[in-house]
């Protein structure tokens, strides 16, 4: 399908911001930068967002410190906060942006998480949002009461049970359960409320749920899986995507096409998911600036340690004590398989292959290792001057190849200034983002409709909030 058969002339921009933690793409080191922590950055964080008109801040999980070669990795070593109990405190400063929180469908209830979710709905009057991730590794599970291990064919059969036990327990309140007056007979009728029993290979869930639904009615799904399966996943279960596909306008096309194809095959509209790839945006005042911001973006997140551990993970080995503005390794890569706790540079490429191609590069370039990391490392984003930048994404969005953008700043917390300074009324300008909001609720800043299992319900189909 070409940009041509799906242009969308008065599709809207959405933003959401995507909080990561400590990583390598985040310039920590600079003497602007905050804490990864302190609820300050956070609070400043969510506040820029706000004033921005962003649909969402979206925090990611971390169950475990990464590791290389079984010790902590000094790249990473801030734990992340509990992103419910840090949503939980936002939204009571908050009046509009939704709350999207990382939970793992691996390691996690349905009872208990469906619960936890549901009251962050509950209390931000229907902002919240839930990324539903999955994992397999043993690692992570090692800090779990079983081991946590899931076979790898088995996470996404998981997750499928456990968000439709969710949406059970979410749905068991009738829509009008509450009392609207104090005149009435009871606080809520006396069969508002559905026992609800799920037994799947997974779980066993038999309860009676404790809270009502918010304003939208469900947390909105978000999903982030990219192999055929998860695609497949997505196009079952969720209302957002969360992709990788925000760098080049011919993958996002081809990757949104595949995924309106796949919903249409799903039973659903080819619209019925919002596609929001995460992506970076680095923004210079004058064209003559750019290439200079581009470059300090790319030496703050490339450090000379930085670099080391992204060439160790392809050589195989500690490179902890070599000068990262020297050369290359001489001798070749280990070919063993490594740990997956070491990353995925090699992502199945043959080690050795991967260095051939490395030295001719640095040697026709004449780049020293850091250099080469920089060089051949997958970078995601735009670059340009606030006009150019905003040309693109409504270039994109219009297209129909996204939705939006789920943004990674380079710095916290001030990583939005610009953004929501320089661009976003640079976008309001062309028409194609919002001047205010109009929805009290994530489903419907996004122009969700209902979730899947209350259309029957409510058979207009139109976006709650």
């Amino acid at each position: 399908m070409s940009s041509s058969d799906r242009h969308r002339e008065d599709a809207q921009v959405h933003f959401g911001v995507f909080f990561q933690g400590v990583n390598h793409t985040t310039i920590w080191s600079a003497p602007a930068s905050g804490s990864q922590i302190d609820f300050e950055t956070f609070r400043r964080m969510i506040a820029t967002a706000e004033r921005g008109l962003f649909d969402a801040f979206f925090l990611g999980e971390g169950l475990r410190l990464r590791e290389q070669d079984g010790k902590i990795l000094d790249l990473d070593i801030a734990g992340r906060p509990d992103a419910i109990a840090q949503l939980s405190t936002l939204a009571g400063i908050t009046e509009h942006i939704g709350l999207v929180a990382t939970q793992n469908t691996t390691y996690n209830e349905p009872g208990d998480l469906a619960r936890r979710l549901a009251g962050l709905d509950v209390l931000s009057g229907g902002r919240a949002g839930w990324n539903a991730v999955t994992t397999d590794n043993a690692w992570t599970g090692a800090n779990f009461r079983r081991g946590g291990y899931l076979d790898h064919e088995l996470r996404y059969e998981r997750a499928g049970q456990f968000i439709r036990a969710a949406r059970a327990i979410w749905d068991s309140w009738a829509d009008d359960a509450i009392a609207t007056s104090t005149a009435a007979d009871a606080w809520a009728r006396a069969d508002a409320v559905r026992h609800v029993d799920v037994s799947t290979s997974q779980f066993d869930v038999s309860l009676d749920a404790t809270l009502p639904r918010s304003p939208q009615g469900h947390p909105v799904i978000f999903q982030a899986g990219d192999s055929s399966t998860g695609r497949d996943f997505a196009a079952a279960n969720a209302d957002v995507i969360f992709s990788r596909h925000g760098t080049h306008f011919d993958d996002a096309l081809a990757f949104a096409t595949d995924i309106r194809a796949r919903l249409v095959a799903a039973g659903r509209p080819a619209d019925d998911i919002k596609i929001l790839p995460g992506t970076q945006i680095v923004l210079a005042e004058r064209a003559s600036e750019v290439e200079e911001k581009r470059r300090w973006v790319l030496d703050g997140q490339y450090t000379g340690q930085t670099a080391l551990s992204l060439v160790g993970q392809v050589w195989g080995r500690d490179l902890s004590d070599r000068d990262p503005d020297g050369p290359l390794p001489e001798d070749d890569p280990i070919p063993a398989p490594i740990s997956v706790t070491r990353g995925a540079a090699r992502d199945g490429k043959d080690p050795v292959a991967i260095a051939k191609e490395w030295r001719a590069l640095a040697e026709a370039k004449g780049l020293s290792l850091r250099q080469v990391a920089i060089e051949t490392s997958l970078r995601s984003g735009f670059v340009g001057t606030p006009g150019q930048v905003a040309d693109e994404l409504a270039r994109w969005v219009r297209a129909g190849a996204t939705d939006g953008f789920n943004i990674s700043p380079y710095l916290v917390p001030g990583g939005l200034d610009d953004i929501v300074e320089w661009l976003v009324p640079e976008l309001q300008e062309r028409g194609v983002y919002r001047t205010e909001y109009t929805s009290n609720t994530l489903r419907g800043h996004l122009g969700l409709r209902d979730p899947l299992t209350r259309r029957a319900v409510h058979s207009s189909g139109s976006a709650t909030g």
